[in-house]
């Protein structure tokens, strides 16, 4: 939520001021990002320590980053929500920071990586840590801390968030459904816009259909919503669902034939070789597309849907287990050995589902980039610990949120689709006609490679082998996705 250059010696002299748009001492700068949602504050009362906070407009429970300066030190500390990263890194006597990885261009080195997090990155085991990609370079998980002196820079991770163990049994009388509404149409009603218009990513699905819901119960001055259409069949019923609810709660719709937006394509940011973030989503051509039409309609607020998953599964916080991750051929050396680290230095339970917060990571920076202030009700703190009281049978197959999508009287074919949308031919489409010419290239020519992360002659097997398979294994989105996101920051 915001940018800052921060010199050790600048803050001995606490002359702060208001310029362009950033507050400015000596040297050391300030910005909050250009969304007309957040607010900047500036407490200077207790001279020499001054306190900077920016924050959401309008909500008591908003999402922060605050920064704390004194003589010799600065400190930097935000909330639960995490709705955008915060990345830090340390050089000089200077600490430089931003939500905008590509801020910090001049500081990322690609011959320079975390090997675990390499790790994690080409075998699909993401975790949420404070460490990222690039050594040096940290992200400030929620709830945690940062601290910069003289010694540099330190992260301090919190407790881990308390949670719910065990589903509990509901009071006689008590209708979840509507204490369901309740807590999400608060929760949107809370949202910090200014001019009342928004935005909703609708898919169509059951997650971002109650999102929608509550929407039109709220009745903001302007609604706006966006979906990505996936083609074929399946998204002629996906086409059928939107519609649905589209005429339902009345808003002006914007579909968006991500058949025409696949990873890879030509007009996209990785074609085009514009700085991005190595970790970013499979998909962020096509939502990039979505982003820019927020912004054309002028959305201040984007509600998604996303975290629906999370709050719907039955998890055991004592029993927990991850998946086994796919084998991925085409792993070099240096993967190899890091793998046995993937686990290691991990932030600990956080208030949020831990997939929600990655998929902000990959997804919301973009929306900052376009001026707009991303919200998902779903994950509220308020809804997560409802949820995670809830007894499993109303969670099970998302049975309440299908159930209150009935209620609104919408058919069944929307409440509970045979056949869910998915993107599977949509990355297929991407890998075959743009994918596989970029691993032409990285065969010639690797980062990865090079630095022994990918195994060349395993990867050119699998080059081959794509070409007679009936679809071109996924996997390979991976490794193509960090190889052009390393070459576009250097």
């Amino acid at each position: 939520m915001l940018s800052m250059r921060l010199r050790l010696c600048d803050l001995h002299h606490p002359e702060w001021r208001a310029q362009g748009g950033r507050w400015v001492n000596g040297e050391s700068w300030i910005e909050p990002t250009n969304v007309s949602t957040l607010v900047m504050e500036i407490s200077d009362d207790h001279a020499p320590r001054v306190r900077v906070r920016v924050r959401e407009c309008k909500r008591d429970d908003a999402d922060f980053i605050a920064v704390v300066m004194s003589p010799g030190e600065a400190r930097v500390s935000t909330g639960v929500f995490g709705t955008a990263p915060l990345f830090l890194v340390e050089m000089a006597g200077e600490l430089h920071a931003s939500w905008d990885l590509t801020m910090l261009r001049p500081h990322l080195r690609a011959d320079r990586l975390v090997p675990r997090v390499a790790a994690r990155t080409l075998t699909r085991q993401h975790r949420y840590t404070s460490e990222t990609l690039f050594e040096g370079v940290h992200r400030l998980t929620e709830r945690a801390s940062a601290t910069f002196t003289a010694a540099g820079l330190s992260i301090h991770y919190p407790e881990p968030a308390e949670h719910v163990l065990e589903p509990r049994t509901l009071r006689p009388g008590i209708d979840p459904l509507t204490t369901l509404d309740d807590l999400l149409t608060g929760v949107i009603r809370d949202a910090p816009t200014v001019t009342g218009c928004v935005g909703v990513e609708l898919s169509g699905g059951a997650d971002s259909g109650n999102v929608a819901l509550a929407i039109k119960t709220v009745r903001f001055p302007e609604v706006h919503s966006f979906g990505l259409l996936v083609g074929g069949g399946t998204g002629m019923r996906q086409r059928e669902r939107r519609r649905a609810f589209v005429e339902h709660c009345g808003f002006r719709d914007t579909p968006i034939p991500a058949m025409q937006h696949p990873p890879f394509c030509p007009r996209g940011v990785r074609a085009l070789r514009k700085p991005h973030d190595p970790a970013g989503a499979f998909y962020q051509e096509a939502f990039d597309v979505v982003r820019e039409q927020a912004t054309a309609r002028r959305c201040e607020v984007i509600f998604t849907g996303t975290g629906g998953d999370e709050i719907n599964a039955h998890h055991s916080r004592t029993h927990a287990e991850l998946p086994a991750p796919e084998l991925v051929p085409w792993l070099g050396p240096k993967t190899v050995r890091a793998l046995t680290e993937v686990n290691d230095h991990l932030a600990p339970i956080p208030v949020l589902p831990v997939p929600t917060l990655m998929a902000f990571g990959m997804h919301n920076p973009g929306f900052l980039r376009s001026g707009v202030w991303p919200v998902s009700p779903l994950v509220h703190p308020r809804i997560v610990r409802f949820m995670e009281q809830l007894p499993h049978q109303y969670k099970r197959g998302k049975v309440l949120f299908r159930e209150r999508i009935r209620r609104a009287g919408l058919p069944e074919s929307v409440a509970a689709p045979a056949e869910p949308e998915n993107f599977l031919a949509v990355l297929e489409k991407g890998l075959r006609a743009h994918g596989l010419p970029v691993l032409d290239d990285m065969l010639k020519e690797s980062v990865l490679v090079d630095l022994g992360y990918v195994d060349g002659k395993a990867l050119a097997q699998a080059r081959k082998h794509a070409d007679a398979a009936p679809a071109v294994p996924d996997l390979l989105c991976d490794v193509l996705a960090l190889e052009t996101g390393l070459r576009s920051l250097m």
